[in-house]
């Protein structure tokens, strides 16, 4: 008969039955029912066109390096400040495909 570990928590009041294996929840679901926001942009960049994405449930890091996976994918430059990732060009497409892949619920908006 295998020897049994009595000290591991099996019930919290805080988290309930820690036996069962958890399902991890989507990266893109918040709290608020939000989305994360996917516009073209112009205005103020001398007629240069810029991806937006906004509304993005992730801390700085974690912009960051969402930042750098979607300047891969489309192959081009950008930054991520102020919780905004800009991407240079029109890639809506390209950027709405890799979220919804990634599980983001992704609204594109604007012209």
């Amino acid at each position: 008969m295998a020897k049994r570990d009595s000290s591991r928590v099996v019930y919290s009041t805080s988290d309930g039955d820690l036996r069962k294996a958890r399902q991890p929840k989507p990266g893109g679901a918040r709290a608020d029912g939000g989305r994360v926001t996917v516009r073209r942009e112009t205005s103020g960049r001398r007629g240069k066109t810029v991806t937006t994405v906004a509304n993005v449930p992730v801390d700085g890091d974690g912009l960051r390096a969402l930042a750098g996976r979607l300047k891969k994918r489309c192959g081009v430059g950008g930054s991520a400040k102020d919780g905004v990732i800009e991407l240079q060009g029109d890639h809506r497409d390209a950027v709405v495909e890799a979220l919804r892949a990634d599980g983001y619920d992704v609204v594109l908006a604007g012209g």
